[in-house]
């Protein structure tokens, strides 16, 4: 999502998600398919109705705003509305404002439309889409709609039938650590590798994410290691973890028990707990027949968590059947 381009923006203050924000559809990281997709549009310069899809800080929105400033250049501001999640976006903002900007003249080059982004469109309402997809029918031929969204699927079907998809999705370990380093380079930011490798692993493929725990980092420390990143971050320190998986293989329940219970009286969630389990057990070195079933019965216990049942006997529980799951492994 981000890039060096724009890093002139100047002063301390500036979000280096924002300092960082590519100019241009090639600056984008990742997601090759979709953003040469993207750049065959901004050649051609007709764009259609389009859906961008996908987990948070992949590069929706930014690919979007750069598309729309390649097409329509120094018209940019007068030819794009763009809402978002905190804007109001019910029924009277889509029949007045974005009809009042669709009817709106804007001097234009030839094939070049007016733009109206929706950014997490998918919290629009019911009702909202509706009014929105007739908007779409009547100024097809002056205006087009791009809609950022997590799942495509709650768009409602008119709307999706009159837009091409553009699916995004998250962002590799590499491709967010060749940004870290341009970012790094450029602020002049201490660091230690650790230090990086915390934040890629606190950020879970979402750039927007790295790049804020970055400067959140060096914003409180001065400098990037390990220790300083998790302070920052707070999530369920992954060595840990790793112990407590460590500990069942062992066959040292008790141990592995306590240790759940001193993150649990830090004051993390069960969520936050189970997730960074999750990721430890997806690359811990274990036997398959291990990782799978450990993968099964901790899915099975983060269902009952979302469900309400956030409770410490709940990832006791966990424990306990991955030490049965252990047990039965033995003695096959």
């Amino acid at each position: 999502m981000a890039s060096s381009s724009s890093s002139s923006s100047g002063g301390y203050d500036v979000p280096w998600v924002e300092k960082y924000r590519p100019n241009k559809v090639s600056d984008i990281v990742g997601n090759e398919d979709a953003v040469s997709r993207l750049q065959v549009i901004a050649h051609d310069g007709n764009m259609p109705n389009l859906i961008l899809s996908g987990p948070p800080g992949t590069g929706k929105t930014t690919s979007i705003l750069a598309l729309a400033h390649e097409l329509l250049g120094t018209n940019y501001k007068e030819a794009v509305l763009e809402l978002n999640a905190s804007d109001d976006r019910g029924i009277d903002v889509v029949r007045n404002k974005i009809k009042m900007f669709a009817q709106k003249k804007v001097t234009l080059p030839p094939g070049r439309h007016k733009i109206v982004i929706l950014d997490e469109a998918d919290s629009m309402t019911s009702g909202a889409q509706q009014a929105l997809r007739r908007t779409m029918e009547i100024y097809s031929n002056s205006t087009r709609f791009a809609l950022a969204c997590n799942t495509s699927s709650k768009i409602i079907e008119p709307i999706q039938s009159r837009c091409a998809l553009v699916r995004f999705s998250r962002l590799s370990d590499q491709e967010i650590l060749g940004r870290l380093m341009v970012v790094v380079d450029a602020e002049k930011v201490p660091y230690v590798p650790e230090g990086l490798e915390a934040i890629i692993f606190t950020a879970d493929g979402d750039m927007r994410q790295a790049l804020n725990n970055l400067q959140a980092t060096f914003s409180g420390f001065r400098f990037v290691n390990q220790e300083n990143v998790f302070k920052v971050c707070d999530q369920p320190h992954p060595l840990h973890v790793k112990n407590m998986v460590r500990y069942v293989l062992e066959g040292r329940f008790d141990d592995a028990c306590l240790g759940l219970k001193q993150l649990y009286d830090l004051g993390y969630s069960p969520t936050d707990i189970i997730t960074t389990l999750f990721r430890i057990i997806k690359n811990y070195d274990m036997a398959e027949y291990l990782k799978l079933e450990f993968m099964k019965e901790t899915g099975f216990a983060h269902m009952r968590i979302c469900d309400g049942v956030g409770s410490y006997l709940q990832l006791c529980g966990l424990l306990a059947k991955f030490s049965l799951v252990r047990e039965t492994a033995k003695a096959a």
